[in-house]
């Protein structure tokens, strides 16, 4: 769009604020048309303390909100478009990432501990172990998720248990608790912090006093007004989750239809209507959105996937065979085949349909031929395997496979991913030509709320989206093979790693368990027998004291 003289006149605007895990960005959208205008992107830090741990600075993610939003502002002005015809502001976020922080100093108790953070696996195998027949879903049929990791709940719990500043606001009565959106809406407009529909689903809640917990609200009303910046004074009036804000800008209102996203993980929403609808096949079921507070809550069947984008990072970051995320379609498309090479990134464990913290990221199938573009096509297939279990197991769930697929996010401006997805799937995948769904839900949910009411969710008023097709290219028989080979590779990455000491079957436990230290007293047992010969003694005690408890037999050896 051109400069002129003039202001340009477009009409009322709506902006979201798009909080993802490896970046924040601020959108502007016109309302009738729902064209992208401008944006501006903040890449987020991450860090990892310690193996398994990733956090995030709540300080950061807010300063980058803002500094989003004005730079947004100043791209808007140089086009001539008057900012005050921003009529609402929505709110999208990575969901899972937990806060807490003090309410009346506003100070973050604790760096945000992200959704793909495994720091409570001891926790979650401790809760497993106390349900009846160790079962993963005991609470499923309350909540509709499995007890894992993921959740925020369990993070809640953990930082309550291991940080004492946390446990001492809560004590006194000053703790308050969030996932991304909570803390953002409470910053920038001040309390009472809401948490909405479609992160409602997601806590479990464990010995967690109620007066931390945000309270619910709707996706699409005014929660309050921003109170500082060049926005002040323009509503805050639309919150939904990262993957439900893209079923909305998708424009999947009906029942049966569904998206995938591919960001930093890939996360499939199939919606189901009204009711709720348990998974028999590892899916979880939550709640998509509620557009309004007299409106109906909308349910989805969900398959989450940890790892899609963030093996692009991984590779770029950790091993450096590429600078730029585009280089890795110019890699992969060089070979055009993995050559028999199957990774599975289970960096964070196995999410659906699993839901296995112990597995851990593997590469197989390797030979001397095996180079690094032969790695980034493995990479990007896996990120399509990984699609095509979840596909499976929703297709199981609802009894009517889906005909195609459509997607959106970061990742799928990689073609040749868009391709490799059609392969695996055999159905045809369908990208929108705005790729920006997920910072276009929460606008839409912002801008149709009551007393703003400048976007239409009327079917028939709803702007057309056009799109690109990618229909599969390989037969049947081909992607079944490579499918039964890359589940192969997944079993191989089951069972890798665990946090409860190993028994010896009767209920105590062995010094054993460990590997590097059972090594060390064989060796020095070993070491004492040999000693005894050396000095010619008449006998010697192998001394057990370590091992004593777990020796079956407690046997004394003499000469």
């Amino acid at each position: 769009m051109a400069a002129s003289s003039s202001r340009v006149t477009l009409g009322p605007l709506v902006a979201a604020i798009d909080q993802g895990t490896s970046s924040t960005r601020f959108l502007v959208f016109n309302a009738k048309t729902a064209e992208l205008l401008s944006h501006h992107q903040v890449e987020i830090n991450q860090s990892f303390p310690k193996e398994g741990w990733v956090e995030e600075d709540p300080k950061e993610i807010l300063q980058s909100v803002y500094e989003c939003m004005e730079r947004t502002c100043e791209k808007l002005t140089q086009l001539n478009i008057d900012i005050s015809n921003i009529k609402a502001i929505g709110v999208t976020n990575q969901r899972e990432t937990t806060l807490v922080w003090d309410k009346e100093t506003g100070e973050p108790l604790y760096n945000a501990i992200v959704w793909l953070d495994l720091r409570t696996q001891s926790t979650v195998e401790r809760l497993i172990n106390k349900t009846p027949g160790r079962n993963k879903n005991h609470l499923k049929h309350k909540t509709g998720l499995p007890i894992s990791t993921y959740f925020s709940a369990v993070k809640l719990r953990w930082l309550m248990d291991n940080v004492d500043e946390v446990a001492e606001a809560v004590l006194t009565h000053r703790a308050m608790f969030g996932t991304v959106d909570s803390w953002l809406i409470w910053a920038r407009k001040g309390p009472p912090w809401p948490s909405v529909y479609s992160k409602t689903s997601c806590p479990l809640y464990f010995d967690i006093p109620m007066e931390i917990l945000p309270k619910v609200r709707s996706s699409s009303e005014i929660y309050g007004l921003m109170k500082s910046g060049s926005l002040s004074g323009i509503p805050i009036s639309g919150c939904l989750g990262d993957q439900s804000a893209a079923l909305v800008g998708q424009m999947c209102f009906q029942e049966g239809q569904a998206k995938n996203t591919y960001g930093t993980g890939c996360f499939l929403l199939r919606n189901t209507g009204a009711k709720p609808v348990m998974s028999d096949h590892g899916l979880i079921t939550t709640v998509a959105y509620k557009l309004g507070r007299d409106k109906p809550a909308c349910y989805a069947l969900e398959g989450s996937v940890a790892i899609a984008g963030a093996v692009v990072r991984w590779l770029k970051d950790n091993l450096g065979i590429i600078q730029t995320s585009t280089e890795l379609e110019k890699l992969a498309a060089s070979v055009g085949t993995s050559y028999g090479c199957y990774f599975v990134p289970a960096f964070s464990g196995l999410y659906a349909p699993y839901w296995e913290p112990s597995a851990r990221g593997i590469i197989c199938g390797l030979t001397q031929f095996t180079n690094k573009s032969h790695l980034a096509f493995a990479a990007l297939e896996a990120v399509c395997f990984q699609t095509r279990e979840i596909l499976d197991a929703m297709n199981q769930d609802s009894g009517i496979p889906l005909t195609q697929l459509q997607v959106d996010g970061g990742m799928t401006s990689n073609r040749l991913l868009m391709q490799l997805q059609a392969d695996i799937l055999c159905i045809p995948v369908v990208k929108p030509s705005m790729p920006e769904t997920t910072a276009l839900g929460a606008a839409m949910a912002a801008g149709a709320a009551e007393g703003v009411s400048v976007w239409s969710l009327c079917p028939e008023d709803l702007s057309e989206v056009t799109s690109e097709k990618f229909e599969p290219q390989i037969n049947p028989e081909e992607s079944e093979f490579r499918y039964a080979r890359w589940k192969k590779a997944v079993q191989r990455a089951m069972n890798w790693e665990t946090t409860e000491p190993i028994s010896n079957g009767n209920g105590e436990t062995s010094i054993f368990s460990s590997v590097p230290l059972g090594f060390y007293i064989l060796g020095s047992m070993l070491m004492l027998i040999g000693a005894k010969y050396i000095a010619g003694h008449d006998s010697v005690w192998l001394i057990c004291i370590l091992c004593s408890n777990s020796c079956p037999n407690k046997v004394r050896l003499t000469s």
